[in-house]
């Protein structure tokens, strides 16, 4: 089959519709068959990096100075925190990746996690073709379907039995992730729910003390719009142009944590997901490892690169050993706001340096993925975790650091013996 014809079968699920970018296909045809030995440990991995992720929760909840000696949140980034702390979980991705030293986690997306329309679908497509391997992500949605209904208000005790009203908030005018909206709403739809598309100023507060959306009020109300979108916006370099949009969402902020405080509207993910995504958390975990219980010292040494902030790093030792680091931002993703030592003149890397805004960035070990397919990229694993238990994955390819350019691959798991 060529690509233009896997591309047509993509668009006819209605929810695919660009299977190119920039002109080069999105996708791969051709699955990742990997091992359930493979699969356990990747699923361990990305559960322990949730756990991580809590025990940084707990830190910051035992020393509030956190928040600004380390992590050097903006006011509404507090505000968000203690507003809604210790609830920060409810879906997230761990980027998972396979080498000589075991399995390595890179970072984890616990704010917005995105991909799981490509998942799902490319998945179905590819076990069609190969009715006797196992699908990973065929629980994926039936697991955030009971999570919704899980964390409903207490007058939907029985959730179930009832038509919960559930809002998908998402920036309307980015199209980027149009895929995974339609796919939650589908699914949504089909567990008797009603659903409600809209952005954040689309937010008020209702009649009953609920969060509303369009109007309608809702029960649940899941939230792809980034934390730090919410809050002030400021470049992460010092020579960069102002941002367009840099005010807080005050007004729909304030509906949002009053509603969610209330216990009338719940948000997935909650606002607290604004610390553990802040990529300073893992040079918390490197940094104060003291701070941590002894399983998860352990954990942070397997799992998690050696991660400091910038600024606690010699400057020397950075410039001298470019190329055993990487830098990046403190809420940039998919690549974006991502140096790599390695691949970058020297002049480049001084540069960066030089005008990268203190207390805005992290340094980050480098590590060597191995190479898995014949053209000779690496398999970034992303793994899904919802409520605390892995429940499918991502498979994005690339030779280098994944970005909008990785090709996106079927996963599946071989089939038994």
């Amino acid at each position: 089959m060529t690509y233009p014809d896997f591309a047509k079968r993509l668009r006819a699920t209605r929810i695919i519709s660009d299977p190119w970018v920039e002109g080069e296909p999105r996708f791969r045809e051709e699955p990742v068959v990997v091992s359930h030995a493979d699969v356990a440990a990747m699923y361990a991995a990305a559960e322990d990096m949730a756990r991580l992720a809590n025990e940084v929760c707990r830190c910051a909840l035992e020393d509030p100075a956190l928040l600004d000696t380390h992590f050097g949140l903006s006011p509404f980034q507090k505000l968000m925190w203690l507003a809604s702390a210790p609830k920060w979980h409810g879906v997230a991705r761990a980027d998972v990746f396979r080498t000589d030293e075991g399995w390595k986690i890179c970072e984890l997306n616990c704010d917005t996690p995105s991909g799981q329309a490509e998942a799902v679908l490319l998945g179905e497509l590819a076990r069609a073709a190969r009715p006797s391997s196992l699908d990973p992500n065929g629980r994926l949605l039936e697991r955030l379907v009971a999570l919704v209904e899980a964390v409903a208000p207490r007058r939907h005790a029985h959730a179930r039995a009832r038509e919960l009203s559930v809002g998908i908030l998402y920036p309307t005018e980015m199209t980027e992730d149009l895929s995974m909206v339609e796919l939650y709403r589908q699914a949504f739809a089909r567990a008797n729910m009603k659903v409600t598309l809209g952005s954040p100023y689309n937010l008020t507060l209702g009649a009953s003390g609920r969060a509303a959306l369009l109007g309608r009020e809702c029960d649940v109300i899941l939230r792809h719009y980034k934390t730090d979108w919410w809050g002030e916006r400021e470049p992460v370099w010092d020579d960069a142009s102002p941002l367009p949009d840099p005010d807080p969402l005050t007004g729909p902020l304030g509906v949002a944590l009053e509603t969610q405080a209330s216990g009338r509207t719940a948000f997935v993910n909650p606002f607290g997901a604004v610390l553990p995504q802040n990529k300073r958390a893992m040079a918390l975990m490197w940094e104060h490892r003291e701070r941590f219980s002894p399983w998860a010292r352990a954990a942070i040494t397997r799992l998690v690169p050696e991660t400091r902030r910038l600024e606690a790093m010699p400057r020397p030792e950075l410039a001298q050993a470019k190329d055993e680091w990487v830098l990046k931002s403190d809420y940039g993703c998919e690549g974006a706001e991502v140096v790599m030592g390695d691949a970058c003149t020297e002049a480049e890397w001084l540069l960066a340096l030089d005008h990268a805004v203190p207390r805005r960035w992290i340094a980050q070990r480098r590590f060597s993925p191995r190479t898995e397919t014949r053209d000779g990229e690496s398999i970034n694993y992303g793994v899904y975790v919802v409520a605390g238990e892995a429940c499918g994955v991502l498979a994005r390819l690339q030779a280098g650091a994944t970005d909008r350019f990785a090709r996106t691959a079927p996963l599946l798991v071989e089939a038994p013996s």
